[in-house]
């Protein structure tokens, strides 16, 4: 496409700090940084206030005290009249959807994975370096072209054979920046340009004329949304995109992940606002957790017990999926299922047996609630989750006629943890010390999905790890053996995980473990914890650390 065919300016206000590494220029283009920038420019600034919406909610204390479903928006609740869009092409069925970072052997992997749907995720899956994000559009790129394979440092050479799974792109949270591209303001200053509308702009503008082209389109998963209003944002960003490239209005669809607690009370209103672009909600289990113990961090009587111990069989949890699959069927969506994050083991059969029981278990019963489809981490997985959902489905693509009339759900089945039952443990104190130390010292070196203890760990797992132990800290919890988790006991603990990790570990694993340890004592035991951890850990130690380093490599080629 050229600028005068997308209206954006061929010389772009986008300025570029990052490194341009081979074929980098194929996805920097200055029609494709110019498009991107008019996006930036159209819409930063409403993100903006919509982020400080978030701020004010969690800065005027004890904001699960007012979760509730919205008075303001109870005529959209109450009209049984309107629809999404009906389901697009390569989305009606979704019974086995794969996930993971966009690395080239990922996206190989899951192109061969059998997955009706793989989820190519910008977001918890991938640790956000700037070679990441480009490498990423690249391998996308190459993918919907036909001209993705790889080659492992052993010379094994992988393929990607004829049938494919349906694409959806999983953008970063608006509550991150691309530190590496800034937005020259008005006034002479630059500001970084919001992640979300990088890793959207750019897929969109170089891939939606040739999705479209296959009998596809433009697909995407939608994270971390907290209110209706921020998926209104989105729906405009839609909409203005379509317009900007030509295509037509509707073409771009997108699956909203229910995984914050204030968005488990708009459902509804956030299907209404995303409805011509709609394709369904997805329960994002692990962030959801995450999110509960946010909103109720200054309650002692919201504290959960292990996070092994908080499954979707637990009430609250339960009730949360019964009321994703009534709301979506009830408006023509899609109902996705959470993770499968097993990772099989071929040293440990028994354990991949039991997990693989697990799943099965697991799958079946989001099959029998009435979702349509759900989500894997790993491609042996794909076959499991088939077959529960092929189990009640049968030969329909989907289940989106069947009602769940007979489901109600209150404020009080959404937010009572009380019967969640399980304990707190100091094994699990340590789990989450130690799966956080090993997982952050991956992410700081680039990797953002990593296998831990036969799981697939990624940022929102980490979530809950870290806030689990600020809230158990917080309110001095007593363990199962009648142990107080005190500050100097996390330290200790933490000083014993370090200790065995770094035994074995060269010079630069010991330095990207000690990055992992300031991450976590400055987003764990602090007073005040940060909304994510990912914004302290982006700023020092991917953005601060990598110009520092391109720097040195500058001036040591002068």
């Amino acid at each position: 496409m050229t600028s005068s065919e997308t209206g954006t300016d061929p010389a772009p206000a986008l300025q570029v700090h990052g490194e341009l590494l081979p074929r980098f220029e194929e996805i920097l283009t200055p029609e494709a940084l110019g498009f991107v920038a008019t996006l930036a420019e159209r819409f930063g600034s409403r993100r903006d206030e919509l982020l400080q919406a978030r701020v004010d909610r969690y800065a005027a204390g004890r904001p699960g005290d007012h979760l509730a479903f919205r008075e303001d928006t109870a005529a959209v609740r109450d009209d049984p009249a309107w629809r999404v869009a009906p389901p697009a092409p390569g989305l009606e069925d979704r019974r086995a959807e794969m996930t993971g970072p966009t690395t080239r052997k990922m996206v190989v992997n899951a192109l061969n994975s059998g997955a009706r749907a793989w989820m190519a995720d910008f977001e918890d899956a991938t640790a956000p370096t700037w070679f990441n994000v480009v490498d990423g559009q690249l391998n996308l790129y190459d993918a919907i072209r036909g001209q993705v394979d790889f080659t492992d440092e052993r010379g094994k050479r992988y393929e990607v054979g004829a049938e494919t799974p349906t694409i959806m792109v999983r953008p970063r949270g608006w509550h991150l920046d691309e530190a590496h591209l800034t937005l020259r303001q008005a006034q002479g200053t630059e500001r970084a340009v919001p992640g979300s509308l990088v890793d959207f702009g750019l897929y969109l503008f170089h891939n939606a004329a040739a999705l479209i082209a296959k009998g596809a389109g433009p697909y995407f998963y939608l994270p971390k949304l907290e209110s209706h209003l921020e998926a209104r944002l989105w729906n405009d960003v839609f909409t203005a995109a379509q317009e900007l490239l030509g295509i037509p209005y509707g073409t771009i669809r997108a699956t909203c992940l229910i995984e914050t607690t204030p968005a488990a009370f708009e459902m509804e209103e956030i299907l209404y606002e995303l409805r011509d672009h709609s394709s369904g909600l997805n329960a994002g289990r692990w962030d959801y957790i995450f999110s509960m113990i946010k909103n109720f961090a200054e309650d002692a009587d919201h504290v959960l017990p292990d996070r092994s111990q908080v499954t979707m069989t637990s009430p609250f949890m339960a009730a949360y999926a019964d009321l994703l699959v009534k709301t979506c069927h009830a408006r023509g969506a899609h109902a996705i299922g959470g993770m499968a994050a097993f990772v099989p083991s071929r040293s440990n059969p028994d354990a991949t047996t039991a997990a693989l029981a697990k799943t099965t278990a697991d799958k079946s019963r989001e099959a029998g609630l009435g979702f349509d489809g759900s989500w894997v981490a790993h491609p042996a997985l794909v076959q499991t989750c088939l077959d529960a959902f092929v189990a009640v489905l049968g030969d329909r693509p989907n289940q989106l006629e069947r009602q769940r009339p007979g489901v109600s759900v209150t404020r009080k089945d959404l937010v009572d943890v009380s019967t969640t039952g399980g304990e707190v443990t100091v094994d699990g104190l340590r789990t989450n010390v130690r799966i956080s130390l090993e997982y952050l010292s991956a992410w700081v070196g680039g990797a953002g999905a990593v296998a831990i203890d036969n799981l697939m760990e990624d940022a929102a797992t980490v979530e809950i790890s870290r806030m689990q132990v600020w809230h158990w800290l917080h309110h001095r919890v007593r363990t199962a053996d009648g142990t107080v988790v005190t500050e100097e006991l996390v330290r200790r603990i933490l000083a014993e995980v370090v200790d065995t990790l770094a035994a074995d570990a060269d010079e630069p694993a010991r330095g990207r473990l000690d990055a992992a340890r300031e991450v976590f004592e400055q987003t764990c035991l602090v007073e005040e914890w940060p909304q994510f951890f990912t914004g302290y850990a982006y700023g020092h130690f991917l953005v601060e650390q990598s110009l520092i380093e391109q720097g040195l490599a500058e001036q040591g080629r002068a």
